[in-house]
């Protein structure tokens, strides 16, 4: 994988929502990548599993990530648009890029990021909206509950 391959980055993410889904959980995947393209972390979400409401896709990626001396640098991929939790995240630590699956499903804080300087890739990638779509489809109340909709 070379420093800048989005695609083989967004298959890990994507392996990880499978994961997630597998598990009954939420189909969405993250991964923290270095400077270099190495993969520091990864992860999905784990909300239903672990019954833990903080437990997304990029804050499982981040936390398995490890410390870090700095986040300048980094890409955080993830197969949907990010919340505006995990979109506050990226700011904090000044991660400077964000890979984006999908937004169709979702509309997070990517807008807002780009605003802010970080370098925003949207990839609309058909199969992170296939899993989406098709977990909505199925469990409409979980994923109201996921994205803060009573």
């Amino acid at each position: 994988m070379t420093s800048f391959d989005l695609h083989g980055w967004l298959a890990v993410a994507i392996e990880e929502a499978r994961a997630g889904l597998a598990e009954g959980g939420i189909p969405i995947g993250g991964a923290l990548i270095g400077r270099d393209g190495a993969v520091l972390g990864r992860g999905h979400n784990r909300r239903v599993q672990d019954d833990d409401p903080s437990m997304h896709g990029e804050t499982a990626a981040f936390r398995n990530a490890g410390r870090q001396p700095s986040y300048r640098g980094t890409t955080m991929v993830t197969t949907l648009s990010p919340c505006w939790y995990c979109s506050g995240l990226v700011r904090q630590f000044g991660i400077s890029r964000v890979v984006i699956g999908e937004a169709r499903t979702f509309y997070g804080g990517h807008d807002w990021l780009a605003e802010n300087g970080v370098d925003v890739v949207l990839l609309d990638d058909p199969t992170c909206y296939r899993l989406m779509t098709d977990f909505i489809a199925a469990n409409p109340e979980l994923w109201n509950e996921d994205i803060g909709v009573d």
